[in-house]
């Protein structure tokens, strides 16, 4: 345990299903970091309802992903035809603790690193980092640095799922007159001419060359969360809705009402290509305020 006279404390513990986890508190907020895919699964205020949403079926067992909070997805997204397994293989790995800092103003930082990830044949040589801020805001950072003789091309997503009071009362805005893939009309091009998404049906947009601000609006916990992102030039909204929830083992049938996945990161193309001794930040920061 390492404590600091105005942060609370920072505990290891094994959390659901014996994973290793990482608990936080601070002047501010709670926070639970589990080492299983580096998956920030709690992220709370205090006088505030959770920010973010975990599946009440997700398994909690090793090599299997994190069903909710912030997956890390590397190094594809998505379900290529010439890929094994779906968002990549970091999900499932367990990730080791490298350092954890307080530093004068309250917050907690985490850094984590992956080391077997240099060895897959799909990105060899790469070096993965993830750094996340605990505080009155919430930042995740994930460093690829290519420490290999070639170039390699890959995908990068901050998955995030986001618990919300009602979806009915949800809206998603700053993503208006931008295009979109939509998954749901097999990766249709669209131009988002709404000012606002609202979800009455299911969700899978892949908005590209999007690097600006998200906002989601939620009418029922009277609360604005705001998504700010560096070096992210898309960002994936997504809700299941009642058909594709049932087909989900690790999902509940109606969990669909509590929850929006609003993700930032570089799909599709604007996958990133890494130059040996390079080194690609997908940073984010999560706020809230009231209504």
């Amino acid at each position: 345990m390492t404590t600091h006279p105005q942060t609370g404390r920072v505990v290891f513990l094994d959390g659901s299903g014996d994973l290793p986890m990482i608990e936080i508190r601070t002047p501010w907020s709670s926070a639970e970091i589990h080492l299983l895919g580096a998956t920030v699964s709690q992220f709370q205020k205090k006088n505030e309802p959770p920010m973010l949403w975990v599946s009440k079926f997700s398994r909690f067992e090793k090599d299997v992903p994190i069903r909710g909070g912030i997956p890390v997805i590397f190094p594809w997204f998505g379900k290529p035809a010439d890929k094994p397994g779906q968002h990549g293989f970091v999900r499932q790995q367990m990730w080791e603790a490298k350092e954890v800092s307080s530093p004068p103003d309250g917050s907690v930082f985490v850094r984590l690193h992956l080391p077997s990830v240099g060895a897959s044949p799909l990105c060899p040589g790469a070096l993965l980092e993830y750094l996340v801020g605990i505080g009155e805001q919430l930042t995740a950072e994930l460093i690829v640095t290519n420490q290999g003789p070639q170039s390699f091309a890959f995908e990068d997503c901050l998955h995030t799922y986001f618990a919300t009071g009602d979806i009915s009362g949800v809206s998603v805005s700053g993503l208006q007159g931008q295009e979109y893939l939509d998954a749901v009309q097999n990766f249709l091009p669209i131009k988002d001419a709404a000012p606002a998404i609202r979800v009455d049906q299911e969700v899978d947009r892949v908005y590209l060359n999007a690097p600006q601000a998200t906002e989601i609006r939620d009418e029922e916990w009277k609360r604005v969360i705001r998504v700010e992102k560096e070096n992210s030039r898309s960002t994936v909204v997504w809700n299941p809705w009642i058909a594709k929830s049932k087909r989900m083992q690790d999902f509940g049938d109606e969990e669909y009402l509590q929850m929006v996945c609003v993700e930032s990161g570089n799909v599709r193309t604007d996958a990133i290509t890494l130059a040996p001794g390079a080194t690609h930040r997908l940073k984010v920061k999560l706020s809230s305020k009231p209504v």
